[in-house]
């Protein structure tokens, strides 16, 4: 499991590029992407289908049928040992008579979590791992989190001003950032399994929390909304479209313990990721309980004001050490905007 071919890492970021076509669809699955290469030449390719199946080897080699004999398979993460809907991707590979496969990372779950590897070995088949592994690991973050830890993924996305407010004391926020900045905004949604807002986001804004970006149809998220006052009407927007919404009540909009409540039933329910979108108490709610693995932020050039409404409610701190860290990652510029990937600290 150690030879590594000078094409290696240049196939499997192909496999990684198909990968991402799943993120946000797939759930309660990871998120993954094969390219079945036989002698130089690309003979199939494939990724995890919404709803979780069929999985990307499945695709990649109905796509090469023979031509998948003698290829060398390269798979983002291991191939799975158990049989659900189909047969375990490993004996398909087997099967189809690959020379080869490299495999980016292993797989957590119990089900799998090196299982894949043992059947390719065993049939005499040589495998790789770990081709670029930080990539894969990072793609699939939220599936691994939820694995390990029995709980969802949390993104929080802000759209502020330079000093950090996301609308005037009167409420106007419409609109912050630019039209480039927006569409990253949806793009993040279409990445994600759910999304996340409180009720008081619900009453100011009334919004859909739809994806609305083109060659994305179809892509909206779940919708989960966190109303422990029981505030929101029936009529609200989030409530229409036949996207499926979830609402929390029981205070978890600002009980850093009612989150976690929220973080594991969403996880039950197969949920891998959810990005936050508002406001500012269940921000300040979800860090408090230290569920925040990733921050996506967006800043405009421009001022508002100590009298504005801030990002992120009050945290309570005592001391600077018990601040919420994050490391950055990306900066990327969006038209007059700019946005800021980071990731929880360890």
């Amino acid at each position: 499991m150690t030879r590594i071919d000078a094409q290696d890492n240049r196939w499997m970021r192909a496999a990684l590029s198909l990968a991402r076509r799943g993120l946000g669809q797939v759930a309660p699955n990871p998120s993954v992407g094969c390219v079945l290469v036989n002698e130089g030449i690309v003979v199939g390719r494939g990724w995890t289908q919404p709803g979780g199946r069929p999985h990307a080897e499945t695709m990649a080699l109905s796509e090469a049928k023979d031509r998948a004999r003698g290829a060398v398979a390269y798979v983002t993460l291991e191939p799975c040992a158990h049989t659900g809907q189909t047969g375990p991707c490993a004996e398909a590979l087997v099967a189809a008579g690959v020379a080869r496969v490299v495999v980016a990372t292993l797989d957590p779950d119990p089900r799998v979590s090196g299982k894949g590897i043992s059947i390719i070995e065993r049939a005499g088949i040589e495998v790789t791992c770990g081709v670029v592994k930080a990539e894969a690991d990072l793609l699939n973050a939220a599936f691994f989190r939820r694995i390990h830890l029995d709980r969802t993924s949390f993104t929080l996305k802000t759209a502020t001003s330079l000093d950090g407010r996301i609308a005037l004391a009167n409420g106007e926020s419409q609109w912050i950032t630019g039209s480039a900045a927006r569409q990253m905004g949806h793009r993040l949604r279409a990445t994600h399994d759910a999304i996340l807002v409180g009720s008081g986001t619900v009453l100011a804004d009334n919004p859909t929390l739809t994806c609305r970006l083109n060659g994305v149809d179809g892509r909206d998220p779940v919708r989960l909304v966190l109303d422990g006052s029981g505030r929101i009407s029936n009529e609200a927007k989030v409530l229409k479209n036949g996207i499926q919404t979830i609402t929390y009540s029981s205070e978890s909009d600002v009980n850093p313990h009612k989150v976690t409540e929220v973080a594991n039933d969403l996880a039950s329910k197969g949920i891998n990721s959810v990005l936050i979108e508002g406001g500012g108490r269940v921000a300040a709610s979800f860090l408090k309980a230290g569920l925040v693995d990733c921050l996506e932020v967006f800043s405009a050039g421009k001022f508002i004001g100590r009298d504005g409404i801030s990002a992120i409610h009050d945290l309570g701190l005592a001391k600077l050490a018990g601040a919420p860290h994050f490391t950055l990652r990306k900066i990327r510029r969006l038209g007059p905007d700019m946005l800021a990937s980071y990731v929880k600290s360890e």
